[in-house]
Parts: structure tokens; sequence; C-alpha cells
């Protein structure tokens, strides 16, 4: 059995597009100040406190990129078709079965806003489905 095809440049390309997604997603603008309210998130005015939850997120999305290419071409190779749709089609499934229903569960049992977990859950699809745009259309 040969190892998953990958193109690391997509997977840091996908990891990139994550901090765009998040940093524009949870903005004061656009769904940040409901994000902060509602998750009870108060900002320290430091850019310091930011450093480390930044840092854990570059690198979280890094590992679901690898991840999800490593799916893609696992996918693709099983079905073949069309790579991209391959793509898109994995990421879904994946989102769906692990990101989503994950975050559904834990929140229900922190009981976490409704609204919260729609948000949050759509940033997770809106991500994860670029990162596979990405992906599907720089294959390895």
């Amino acid at each position: 059995m040969n190892a998953p095809s990958i193109n690391y440049i997509a997977v840091v390309l996908a990891t990139l597009s994550s901090m765009v997604i998040g940093s524009i997603w949870y903005t004061p603008k656009v769904f940040g100040n409901y994000w902060m309210k509602a998750a009870g998130v108060t900002p320290s005015g430091n850019a310091k406190d930011a450093v480390r939850p930044i840092v854990i997120t570059v690198i979280v999305s890094f590992v679901t990129a690898w991840v999800l290419a490593g799916a893609v071409s696992i996918s693709f190779e099983f079905y073949g078709g069309s790579f991209l749709v391959n793509a898109l089609l994995t990421g879904l499934i994946l989102w769906a079965g692990f990101t989503a229903a994950r975050f559904i569960t834990h929140d229900a049992f922190d009981g976490r806003p409704t609204g919260l977990t729609v948000l949050n859950v759509a940033h997770e699809l809106v991500t994860i489905m670029v990162m596979a745009l990405i992906i599907g259309v720089w294959p390895a």
C-alpha cells in the first residue's frame, strides 16, 4: 500500500486560508461581536494574549489541511473521477461526520447557545470547503 499523494504547497495554502477566513469571520463587523457575547469572551486588549491561540490555530489548521489532503488522495484513488469533486465531497463528508457532529455534541453538553453552535459550525464548513477547494485544484 502506498502513502497518499499530498501537495504540501496546497496544504500550506489551505492552512493560510483558514487564518484568513477566521480573521474575517470573527472580526467584530462580521460575527465577532455576537461570538464574543455568546461565548462570554472579553478581549484583554493586549496583543500578546492572541499569540498562543494563533500559534495553536496555525498548527491545528495545518494538521486539518494535511489530513484532508490525505483523505482526498485516498478518495480519488478509490473512486476516481474528478480530483476537485472528490476533494469537495470528502471535505463535506468529513466536516459533517467529525467537525459538525462533535461541535454539536459538545456544545449541547456544555449548554452553549444554539446560535453560537451554528456560527462556529458554519465557520468550520466554510473553512473546510475552502481548504478542499484549494487542495482540489492543486493535486499532488
